[in-house]
């Protein structure tokens, strides 16, 4: 029996490189005769690198830049060779990351965190001579300003004069309220700096950066941020927003992807659905002349993931949270349609199941489980707290000790 292991990650260190190994070691041990195959997704947010690097190869280009407070933080792009001189993939969270900042600064970081380390991302990126750049956006950030800081990074590494960079850009989402009309030449520079690249965003989540359901409302609801910070900097987001959208209209089309239909051409593009991945950053690139993408589907896209569906005969894919908005856009809703097409069963295993056997239905998913559950798991049950593994005996285990467990028990259930 062929069997596809293609998981997202899980929490803490348990990337989904490491998941898939996890998995695929316990299948191996549940039914060694199956052939198993690991390959590994990502939705654009944290481990994209690893995923694709682990599919394509590729080279990592380590690259000097500072997390949403400024300080240094080790980051790297990676180039896979190819045509028009290849693809570099470029993953946001590596700069922009909740994990960059303590529980006691998230309020200072949503107030004047900076995306500038972005830019120092997609300034390394574009020396490699590639002439596409997939960039993954988690669906959260440390910092909330809407990708000012980015333009000023890029327009700064296209030759800004210094007289063109004096706007409040590197600020954070509290200081835009002061943008001025001199943010035009910005755009300018950045754009052209884009210019003849196809430049894609593997969004995560399809939020977009303002409004009653926006990136701020979510903001708003961390209770070391707060709702009186939140809607501080949605006023702020919705001036500068609203300069931004203006100037990058009056534009003309530089890049590949600038056409009528574009966010630049049709306005609000601060209330379209993705602009406001990483903290907004999307919403920049986009008026930039990137195109929005489901991170999912172009990470399948680029590792190959249907033509993998289509030589298995069972898939088990998985992550952390199983709920009714991953049945949407996520890795295993990605996988599960992946299999549709060829009527595969398709297995997930995630630390909480949070749906039920009708939910899953329309993607044909046979069954979910979860992580650990001493062995008493039934597909569509219900769920444990994440984190909260244990031998069958209830001693506590390591997540990849126990997704190895896991897998070995689903062989003996599922292989034939």
């Amino acid at each position: 029996m062929r069997i596809l292991i293609a998981p997202d990650r899980f929490s803490g260190t348990a990337t989904a490189v490491q998941a898939a190994h996890a998995l695929a070691d316990g299948w191996a041990q549940g039914a060694p005769g199956d052939t198993v195959t690991g390959l590994p997704l990502s939705d654009g947010s944290a481990g994209l690198l690893d995923v694709v690097a682990d599919a394509r190869g590729g080279r990592l280009v380590p690259v000097p830049a500072s997390g949403p407070l400024g300080s240094p933080v080790a980051a790297a792009v990676l180039h896979v060779p190819g045509s028009a001189g290849g693809t570099v993939y470029v993953e946001a969270d590596q700069v922009l990351g909740t994990h960059l900042v303590r529980s006691h600064e998230r309020a200072d970081a949503a107030r004047r965190g900076t995306s500038t380390g972005l830019g120092a991302l997609l300034a390394a990126a574009l020396a490699t001579g590639a002439r596409r750049i997939v960039v993954g956006l988690p669906a959260t950030a440390a910092s909330h300003d809407g990708g000012a800081g980015l333009l000023h990074a890029l327009a700064t590494a296209a030759g800004a004069e210094p007289g063109e960079s004096a706007t409040p850009l590197t600020e954070g989402a509290a200081g835009l309220g002061a943008l001025g009309p001199d943010v035009a030449a910005l755009l300018g520079r950045a754009r052209e700096a884009l210019a003849g690249h196809d430049v894609v965003l593997a969004v995560a989540d399809d939020l977009p950066l303002l409004g009653l359901h926006g990136a701020g409302a979510v903001l708003g609801q961390d209770p070391a941020v707060g709702a009186a910070l939140a809607q501080e900097l949605e006023r702020a987001l919705g001036h500068a927003t609203d300069l931004l959208e203006r100037h990058a209209a009056a534009l003309p089309a530089r890049t590949l992807l600038t056409v009528a239909g574009t966010p630049s051409a049709a306005g609000r593009a601060a209330r379209q659905e993705g602009s406001g991945a990483a903290g907004g950053s999307a919403f920049l690139l986009r008026l930039l002349g990137a195109r929005a993408l489901p991170g999912a589907e172009v990470v399948a896209d680029a590792i190959g993931l249907r033509a993998a569906v289509g030589e298995a005969d069972l898939v088990v894919t998985g992550g952390r949270v199983l709920d009714a908005r991953s049945l949407t856009e996520s890795v295993v809703a990605t996988v599960a349609r992946a299999a549709l097409v060829h009527a595969l069963p398709v297995v997930v295993v995630a630390e909480e199941v949070r749906t039920s056997r009708r939910e899953v239905a329309p993607l044909a998913i046979s069954g979910t489980y979860e992580v650990h559950d001493g062995g008493r798991r039934r597909p569509g049950g219900a769920s444990t707290p994440v984190g909260a593994h244990a031998d069958d005996d209830g001693a506590p285990t390591a997540l990849p000790a126990a997704l190895v467990a896991r897998a070995a028990r689903l062989a003996r259930t599922w292989s034939a």
